[in-house]
């Protein structure tokens, strides 16, 4: 039990005790495991064993001058003390164990008090209120007993009473603040690990969906051109005696074509280094390039049909408009891979609250083509695009064996 027959106590317990809060990595470790104790670790426990040593020898030194205790007595306090003492360097271990052991022992043995002491800190510190109320709540029952068992010489018996009484609870509500800034502390830790991983998730997920996206560019931008490479290359291999001025007028398509492609190559690895997709060395197309790109379709051999009907396709917003010209030249590239000599018609509808329609068809090829390589993923990718412009966009096969894409777009 603890003893109150000392006016220095209360002084020496929490000047000694000052130290003892961060006894330990976190406030379950005992019970997930056994850790390595670091040297601030041993200098705690240190420290809580020389507590111990102290309230244990000034208890000694009051059952020596007591006439009223018998030396075997006073010799086998002592021995409980020492042993209490010793068994203090188990308190990380068994926590438990130590503070149920030290009810029976400091009931006999006064000098058993400080080690109580420090075994009932160290419970509330590491383990669960439920262990804390059972032992605590025994140590504060057997104080009244102790000391009609055990008078104290120098305080009445309800002063020693409610002395103990207040050191036990104050010693345990310790503990359990110690305990609760640690979980708290912990659970900031992890909350901020957390938020650390979810960050670095995100962004790699923005860089992935950036990535996708200059992909895709990529793809819608340097198929075109180099599908125009492919087919006037095409054209001279298979026809090595052509007029002069036609063999002049595909090595110049060929030439300027390869000139495009690199630099639309060089925008795009441009937009990648600065990581904004935005930020592009020329403007980027709109729906008012479509007469362009139908010219320049024309220019590489292909009938194109091009009619549009929206009066201002400067009104059209960029996005919308942007997605309706890769929509219209992924389809021409198609068109030229896959059913070359065809007439290839491109129709674009639409008013400000209506929506963007376009449509590219072109009939079945009259002879059969040979294989041209190509990734696939054109007009998927257009599909997503358009998707996450809130649009659709439908493509497949006619009834009469040509290809048809539709597309509808958000407009106002």
């Amino acid at each position: 039990m603890f003893t109150a027959r000392r006016w220095w106590l209360p002084s020496a317990v929490a000047d000694e005790l000052t130290d003892v809060p961060d006894t330990g990595p976190d406030p379950d470790a005992g019970r997930r495991g056994r850790s390595r104790r670091t040297a601030r670790d041993w200098l705690v426990d240190f420290c809580c064993f020389l507590l111990a040593v102290f309230i244990g020898l000034a208890s000694a030194d009051v059952l020596r001058h007591d006439p009223h205790t018998p030396h075997a007595l006073a010799v086998a306090d002592q021995l409980l003390g020492a042993l209490s003492c010793a068994a203090v360097w188990l308190r990380r271990r068994r926590p438990l164990a130590l503070a149920v052991a030290m009810l029976p022992v400091s009931f006999v043995a006064t000098t058993a008090a400080g080690a109580e002491i420090v075994a009932l800190f160290t419970l509330a510190v590491h383990r669960p209120f439920r262990y804390v109320a059972w032992t605590g709540g025994a140590a504060l029952a057997l104080i009244p007993v102790f000391y009609w068992w055990r008078p104290d010489p120098d305080l009445p018996y309800a002063g020693a009473v409610v002395f103990s009484v207040l050191l036990t609870l104050s010693v345990i509500g310790w503990g359990m603040f110690v305990r609760s800034k640690r979980e708290l502390v912990l659970s900031l830790r992890d909350r901020a690990r957390r938020a650390e991983t979810e960050a670095r998730l995100r962004a790699e997920q923005a860089q992935r969906l950036a990535r996708e996206a200059i992909a895709r560019e990529m793809h819608d931008v340097l198929a075109h051109r180099l599908t125009l490479l492919s087919v006037h290359a095409g054209a001279l291999e298979f026809r090595p005696g052509a007029p002069r001025e036609e063999v002049a007028r595909a090595a110049g398509v060929i030439r300027e074509s390869a000139h495009e492609a690199l630099q639309d190559l060089r925008e795009i690895i441009g937009v990648l280094r600065a990581g904004d997709p935005d930020d592009a060395g020329r403007p980027q197309p709109t729906l008012a390039a479509l007469d362009a790109l139908a010219a320049e379709s024309r220019e590489a051999g292909m009938k194109v049909t091009l009619t549009n009907t929206v009066t201002d396709p400067a009104a059209v917003p960029a996005s919308t408009g942007r997605t309706a010209y890769r929509i219209a030249q992924e389809a021409l590239t198609n068109a030229r891979k896959h059913a070359p000599g065809t007439e290839v018609t491109v129709t674009v509808t639409g008013a400000p609250g209506d929506g963007l329609d376009i449509h590219v068809r072109n009939p079945a090829p009259e002879h059969e083509v040979p294989h041209v390589p190509g990734s696939g993923q054109g007009l998927i990718g257009l599909t997503e695009r358009a998707t996450l412009t809130g649009g659709t966009l439908r493509h497949g096969p006619t009834p009469d064996g040509g290809f048809e894409v539709r597309g509808r777009l958000p407009w106002g």
